[in-house]
This record gives structure tokens, sequence and C-alpha cells, in this order.
């Protein structure tokens, strides 16, 4: 079962559960800190913060279904995080290349302080957009949509998607310059069909049958999650900046307006890996 696919649980009495109250606390101290002490190096406070965002917005799912990720399976909650930090790190190394994005300042770490920081660090992105996305699940606008446009029900479609993902990852590698935008699709594009052909879950099965929503959940789970990671680098130290080429101007903190694009996508590549890897945190049983 996956955590996308029930719906609220009925007669429920809405409550925030104590972990909600445990992360509002933890971002509202953290963001104080991260933000108050500039003269300071806050690279200890990024995890904390983030922690207690995921924990805010999952107190909400429970708050407005009666089940969440953490209140229903706590281990698979904490697996999350486990399988987040490498994954990020596939994007840490296609930037090798690509020099997308630096942070600065880092020279006064090791280089095994910077690799356990960043690790530590890397370990909330993936339960930052899944939390979120299912926060949007539990509005019954979103999950009442009617279907729309039919992609991916002609077995091409997926050759055309796979074919397309791996050329726009050459292109990233090859040629960085052209392949901001690329970064944040090819491996969705290579991952997705992967999903369908060995029966995982997959996006293109969804849209085949016209059912956008959870592309769109996942989509304004991305915008949020990236508001909050730009907002909240904007004043901590290290940071990280863009070098991105060509569309560099008009920034809403350090990232360009059109730079936030890219969420839409990134939100995409993440389920689709979950999908291919999650099996090894266990049969998913979120919502009963």
């Amino acid at each position: 079962m996956f955590p996308f696919d029930n719906e609220a649980t009925k007669e429920h009495v809405p409550r925030l559960p104590w972990h909600g109250w445990a992360g509002l606390l933890l971002v509202a101290l953290f963001w104080y800190l991260n933000w108050g002490l500039t003269c300071l190096r806050t690279h200890w406070g990024f995890f904390p913060l983030w922690l207690g965002y995921i924990l805010t917005v999952d107190a909400l799912v429970y708050y407005r279904k009666g089940s969440s990720w953490f209140t229903q399976n706590p281990k698979r909650f904490a697996g999350l995080f486990l399988l987040s930090a490498p994954l990020w790190w596939i994007f840490e190394a296609l930037n090798v290349r690509a020099r997308y994005w630096i942070y600065t300042p880092i020279d006064s770490f090791s280089d095994v302080e910077y690799f356990l920081y960043c690790t530590l660090n890397f370990s909330v992105v993936l339960p930052a957009i899944l939390i979120t996305t299912q926060l949007f699940w539990t509005f019954s606008w979103l999950r009442n949509l009617k279907p729309g446009w039919k992609v991916g029900r002609k077995p091409s479609t997926a050759w055309l998607f796979f074919l397309l993902g791996w050329a726009m990852l050459a292109v990233t590698i090859i040629w960085p310059q052209y392949g901001f935008a690329f970064l944040w699709m090819s491996l969705f594009f290579i991952m997705d069909p992967v999903n369908l052909w060995l029966g995982r879950p997959s996006l293109l099965r969804r849209t085949a049958d016209g059912d956008w929503r959870l592309v769109l959940a996942l989509w304004m789970g991305g915008l949020i999650c990236g508001f909050f990671w730009e907002l909240w680098n904007f004043y901590s130290s290290p940071k990280w900046l863009y070098q991105v080429p060509y569309v560099d101007f008009w920034h809403v903190f350090e990232m360009p307006l059109l730079g936030y694009l890219g969420y839409l996508p990134f939100a995409l590549e993440l389920y689709a890996m979950y999908a291919f890897l999650g099996q090894w945190l266990g049969e998913l049983e979120v919502l009963g």
C-alpha cells in the first residue's frame, strides 16, 4: 500500500498530536538560532530546523486524517531519512561536473566533517517533500479532481520517457551550460518507466488513466519545500549560492525566480526514486 492511496480516516476527531507541538518548538527555536547567530557557523541548526518542519507537517496530516507516517509506522518514518541522504548525494555528484550551486563558507571544515554534516542535512530532503505532498493529499478538492489528459497509455510512451531521460542526463554532463533544467528532470524520466515495467508505483501508470492528482500534490509539495529551503538558507552560514547559466536574474532569496520551476520535476524525481528503492524499507501501510 502506498502512502497517497487512502482517504481520510472516518469519524476522526481533529487534534494536533504531541510531535506536532515538538515540531513547532524546533522550528521556532532553530529558525531564531539559524538567523540570529550571524557571527557563528549555524550548520548544526539546519537538521533540527527541518526535523521540526517535518514533524509539524506530519502532525497536520494526522490532524486532518487521524493517521500519518510518524504515528502509524515510526520505523518507516525514520527510514525516509536514511534513504534521503544517498539520493541527494546523487545530485551532488552530478553537480561536481555542472557546478550549478556552491556552498560557502566551508573552508573551516575538514573533508570528514563536511561529509558528515552534509549527509545529516541531506537526510531531510525526501521526508520533507513526501510528507508535504501527503498533506496536500488530505484535501478533498485535490482527491476529487476529475481525470484529465491521458499520458502513458501506449507502451512507446514509457520508452520515449526512458530515452529522453538518458539524453537529458547526457546533456547535463557533457554540456552543463545547457542542462540546469535537465538535471531536475532526467532521473524522473529514467526511473518512472523502470518502475512501470517492474510493477512498482509509477506516475505514468496514473496519468495513463488521466489521473494527475498525485502529480499535482507532488508539485505543490516541492514548491512549498523549495520556498522554505530558500527562505531559511538566505541568512544561514554556511549557505548555498547558485550559478545558473542564462536565468541568473530576479532572485527570490538566493534562487533565481525561474529556478523555482525546478522544484516541480524534482519532487517527481524523488517520488520515482523512492518508489524504486522504498521496498527495502519494508512494506508500507501508513494509513491502515
